[in-house]
């Protein structure tokens, strides 16, 4: 088995942080579902801002939201009007096609890259 690239959400942008929060990445449901992120997923978040990395896991936002909120201890190290990439990895015994997707600036569904 391999931990492989599931899915990705590209250029969206942090809507919030909430430090208050226990842990955790809010991501709108339908970007999840449209970049094959489940609720609980492992994800590491990449801001394309400031270099900084975190793993963290996913929480379903309210569709069509355009919700990407990092909680908990991830809010001090990624912030508010932040550019991240979102990536879910996966354990798989064969190579799999990933779903990959761009946001636009509202982050609403995009295109599949």
């Amino acid at each position: 088995m391999r931990e492989v690239l599931t899915g990705k959400i590209h250029q969206a942008t942090v809507t919030e942080a909430n430090v208050a929060y226990i842990g955790s990445i809010t991501i709108d449901e339908d970007l999840m579902i449209k970049a094959d992120i489940w609720e609980g997923q492992k994800v590491l978040v990449v801001s394309n801002t400031t270099g900084e990395r975190v793993e963290t896991y996913t929480i379903k936002g309210k569709r069509g939201s355009g919700q990407i909120c990092m909680n908990g201890a991830a809010a001090h190290i990624i912030k508010k009007g932040e550019e991240v990439i979102i990536i879910g990895f996966g354990l798989s015994d064969k190579p799999i096609a990933a779903k990959c997707i761009l946001v636009d600036k509202n982050n609403l569904f995009s295109a599949y890259l």
